[in-house]
């Protein structure tokens, strides 16, 4: 039976399941080597090959991909920044909980404005709204928008006005419109050209992703070179976080295990970046390409970060956002998607901006009949 996204439901299922237990996967291996160089990542472990601390789980990538998809499931394609808002006030500004002990300096500062009762987009008015807290989150927007990168990309840009701006809602952009290709059955090619085409020409993001997967054929060491600042303190700059993701995902030729392995061992903010690639490999590869051993460590969410998240499963959720997707299709009496083949070599057609410096001329969806999600699995 085929989806209404023009997958094999069997298939979109796998590859969403493959998404954000990838993202939960990659939060876990990279955590212990948050704001680490690599030479540190080697002094303490060698190469990281596996998980490295005694109880592995997610951390606020994980619990924040978490609200944010069952937020999404429960509104879908009618979210607006209203009920971001809401749900922020919900489930973390209004809690008594004592001392905020979830996520980073964009959060914080999210969640400052709005118990000062200012609202969206207002309240993403501080210091880090280009951090890549909205990246880390982003998954689950290209797995509810399968096959459709321009609706995941707006989407998440919905989710993150609460929070973020400017280059940190390109990061999650990005990052949405990827894994939205990835469910579709892109090549890892392509997924990078979906990326890049939600996000403007003339953008940090835009120049660091281009940068950091023309580096990947070199490796992971010119990935790293391509797109750090040295000496640069904050670690969660979206555009860097993002880019390495994608560097990753692309040195690794959409291989989980490698793409997973290349973010953490780069350092910097490693939870997120091996999140990101964890999400785009997962999508593209799905569930299957998790480490058995990487799986099995990856409970319900403890609730370290989000309380209101504990006791929540990534792969529930995964099942939670298709079932909304599907449902929404079905209400609306839409018909499938149209096959939409991405271009053969996607990386000689994504400079050409359209207004406002996102490509206009980008295919909208890359979505696979059922015949070419097998073509394209041949390699998988």
């Amino acid at each position: 039976m085929a989806s209404s996204a023009g997958v094999p439901a069997a298939r979109l299922r796998d590859r969403a399941r493959g998404a954000l237990l990838g993202l939960a996967v990659g939060d876990a291996l990279g955590a212990p080597a948050e704001n680490l160089l690599p030479s540190e990542i080697r002094a303490r472990w060698g190469r990281i090959t596996g998980y490295v601390a005694e109880r592995p789980a997610g951390t606020d990538d994980t619990e924040y991909a978490l609200f944010s998809g069952l937020l999404l499931a429960r509104h879908g394609s009618a979210l607006t920044p209203a009920h971001v808002e809401a749900a922020w006030h919900e489930h973390i500004a209004d809690r008594a909980e004592g001392p905020f002990r979830g996520a980073g300096f964009s959060e914080r500062g999210t969640l400052e404005n709005l118990r000062r009762g200012l609202a969206a987009p207002v309240s993403a008015q501080h210091r880090h709204a280009w951090s890549d807290g909205l990246a880390m989150r982003a998954a689950p927007f290209g797995v509810f928008a399968a096959g459709r990168p321009a609706e995941a990309a707006r989407l998440v840009a919905i989710d993150g006005s609460v929070s973020h701006e400017g280059e940190g809602i390109h990061g999650g952009r990005a990052v949405a419109a990827g894994v939205a290709a990835a469910m579709a059955g892109a090549a890892p090619v392509a997924v990078v050209a979906a990326a890049l085409a939600v996000v403007p020409d003339d953008s940090w993001t835009a120049r660091t992703l281009r940068r950091a997967t023309a580096a990947a054929r070199r490796g992971e060491r010119a990935v790293r070179s391509a797109v750090v600042i040295g000496g640069y303190p904050w670690a969660d700059l979206a555009p860097e976080a993002v880019a390495l993701a994608f560097g990753a995902y692309a040195a690794a030729d959409g291989d989980f295990r490698a793409a997973v392995l290349t973010a953490v061992n780069m350092g910097r903010d490693a939870d997120t970046t091996a999140a990101v690639a964890g999400a785009l490999a997962g999508a593209t590869r799905g569930v299957a390409a998790v480490p058995e051993e990487w799986a099995t460590a990856i409970g319900p969410a403890r609730g370290s970060c989000l309380p209101s998240m504990a006791g929540r499963h990534v792969l529930d959720v995964a099942d939670l956002l298709l079932t909304a997707a599907e449902t929404e299709r079905r209400a609306a009496g839409e018909p499938r998607v149209e096959v939409v083949r991405p271009v053969a070599d996607a990386r000689a057609d994504v400079a050409r901006p359209g207004p406002g410096g996102v490509r206009s001329d980008a295919p909208a969806d890359y979505v696979l009949t059922a015949d070419a999600a097998d073509e394209g699995e041949a390699g998988a």
